[in-house]
């Protein structure tokens, strides 16, 4: 069997999902996360072969929670669930120790593949999410984002999913003035001035859960 950890913010989501890949004989759901902290503690006390990852979630995130699972579990395979791909978050997800990604268009049968193929030491990227980042290559759109860090990228995404500086300090374990720091680099960065500037800009290249990136 194939021991599987859903991670998604959206109840109704983790049901659907619950329901399609238990109807798998091959495959039990043995638990649910609706955040990457809870994603982490589960991972540990259920130790599942594959993770089913959301990136966008309140919180430290799907992909800070992908880096840590694969750092302490490198037996635990994480296949990621995004509803928006670039090349260079491609990029930052394998670095991160995931195994695959798919989108959230993706049909129950490819998905389940994809969760088959991973836990079988293979690596998975979605065939939608594929041709788009070929497409990439030669239509390159740069993206701003790109040139923050690993840290400044993830307290940009807290921000522009309205996290404020207390929330954000208490969850990535950084004192209120660290966050700030980070917090006026990406301004500088980005060449914005505010957090509204930060947030309009994170709509545009699709750090906001139901936006795409820009064309």
């Amino acid at each position: 069997m194939i021991k599987v950890l859903i991670v998604d913010d959206h109840q109704l989501v983790r049901t659907s999902l619950a329901r399609l890949l238990d109807s798998e004989q091959d495959i039990e759901v043995v638990g649910e996360a609706a955040s990457g902290e809870q994603a982490i503690t589960l991972s540990r006390a259920l130790n599942p072969d594959v993770v089913l990852m959301d990136l966008r979630m309140p919180g430290i995130g799907g992909l800070e929670a992908t880096r840590k699972i694969t750092r302490t579990s490198p037996d635990v395979r994480v296949l990621a669930l995004t509803g928006f791909m670039e090349d260079n978050f491609a990029q930052r997800l394998l670095e991160a120790g995931a195994s695959g990604f798919i989108s959230k268009d993706t049909q129950p049968p490819d998905m389940v593949d994809a969760i088959r193929s991973v836990f079988a030491g293979q690596r998975y990227i979605g065939s939608d999410i594929a041709q788009r980042l070929v497409l990439s290559r030669f239509e390159p759109d740069e993206n701003p984002f790109d040139q923050l860090s690993q840290r400044e990228l993830q307290v940009a995404m807290m921000i522009v999913n309205c996290q404020r500086v207390a929330e954000i300090s208490d969850r990535l374990f950084l004192s209120p003035k660290t966050v700030n720091t980070y917090r006026y680099r990406i301004f500088e960065k980005l060449g914005v001035q505010t957090d509204v500037e930060l947030t309009h800009l994170g709509l545009r290249h699709g750090l906001v859960e139901g936006f795409s990136t820009a064309n």
